[in-house]
């Protein structure tokens, strides 16, 4: 969930709507869409940990007997998390139903946003570098607009 500093994840298909990944099938892949809900997971996961919530973690889905199965992978644990389903010791645990109406708690993850540019992915190292410059030129000129106000 992270990308040079930003916090977020990207995840890239191809444009070939005729690739293997939009369709299933289960000698190529299994709950394709699985990843997105898997990196979405994530950040709501965060969220709840940033307002002090207990929950179990994402990745603990072994300690709470749930297997990837090799057709559906995790699906059936995403389920229960997503819907606070989960047996641990005579209680239902998982994400609270609250956590699809919080915005994250920290308003400086968000204050110098940045949008990058994935659309125009460079193509070679001077493009790269042009890339960096920009960014770096944009953050330093939001700070200091912020800084004269």
């Amino acid at each position: 969930m992270d990308y040079l500093g930003t916090g977020f994840s990207n995840i890239r298909l191809p444009n070939d709507r005729n690739s293997y990944i939009y369709t299933y099938s289960s000698n190529l892949n299994t709950f394709p869409e699985e990843v997105f809900i898997h990196e979405f997971l994530h950040s709501l996961e965060r969220t709840m940990n940033e307002y002090g919530y207990d929950i179990p973690a994402l990745h603990d889905n072994v300690l709470y007997g749930y297997e990837n199965d090799r057709l559906t992978g995790l699906k059936d644990w995403y389920e229960d998390y997503m819907t606070c389903n989960i047996d641990a010791d005579g209680k239902k645990i998982g994400l609270d139903k609250i956590v699809y109406t919080l915005k994250p708690p920290n308003q400086s993850d968000f204050k110098y946003s940045l949008e990058l540019p994935f659309d125009k992915e460079p193509k070679n190292i001077i493009e790269e570098i042009r890339n960096i410059f920009k960014s770096a030129f944009n953050i330093t000129k939001l700070i200091k607009s912020e800084v004269e106000q």
